[in-house]
């Protein structure tokens, strides 16, 4: 099989966030080296709806770590939310951006990790509830998709069961944060590349590691 970078993350999860240009960076420069699969994490599955204030007061300080050490930045319009807990309607929750993952692979799955880096930045910059149908249209169109088969696929039962087997295929991973990078190479070998944000020179240096020593297997045979 093609080695397969693995890329574990979650649409609400900021330091995924800031991790995306890096990322993107790396699925660009090894697109010929290696496939790239996203997994969807399922960071905030709330087992009744849960307001955004809950979190709201750890995000507050949390963001600014995110931004010192990536260099990313929060919007405002995502920022109003996090320090107007008491006037947001947001009910954070990872399963419809998850669902919506699922079927955009469908369409496009060599551009998985660039429509991640997309779902974050609507959330994280643009301020958009990524639990509201209507936060997906614009992405629709920059992809070409048409929004009728979309909508009648994020409600299709069968989409969100997708979206739960990618929770179960991560918890199986032993994935316990995000971001996290695996490579994969046979059936059941992984390599951990990145646990946490990493700087793209460590992940690059970990990637070209893991690849010298896939090579240099395959040529002893």
């Amino acid at each position: 099989m093609q080695p397969l970078v693995i890329y574990c993350y979650d649409a609400y999860c900021g330091w995924c966030y800031g991790f995306s240009p890096v990322i993107k960076r790396i699925a660009e420069e090894y697109k010929d080296k290696f496939g790239f699969e996203t997994l969807s994490g399922g960071m905030v599955m709330p087992e009744e709806p849960t307001p955004i204030s809950v979190t709201a007061t750890y995000i507050s300080k949390a963001y600014k770590g995110v931004e010192s050490r990536t260099g990313i930045r929060f919007g405002e319009d995502y920022i109003w939310h996090i320090f107007n807990p008491d006037k947001s309607d947001w009910f954070p929750d990872s399963t419809k951006p998850a669902i919506a993952m699922c079927i955009f692979k469908e369409y496009h799955p060599e551009l998985q990790v660039q429509f991640a880096g997309d779902l974050q930045y609507a959330l994280h910059f643009e301020g958009r509830d990524l639990t509201d149908d209507e936060a997906y249209r614009n992405l629709l169109e920059r992809y070409n998709i048409l929004p009728p088969a979309f909508y009648e696929k994020l409600k299709d039962p069968a989409y969100k069961e997708k979206a739960a087997y990618e929770f179960a295929l991560v918890k199986q991973l032993k994935v316990t944060g995000f971001p996290t990078v695996f490579i994969q190479t046979d059936e059941s070998k992984f390599y951990l590349v990145a646990r946490g944000f990493t700087e793209y020179e460590n992940l690059k240096k970990n990637i070209d590691e893991v690849f010298y020593s896939i090579t240099k297997e395959s040529s002893s045979f």
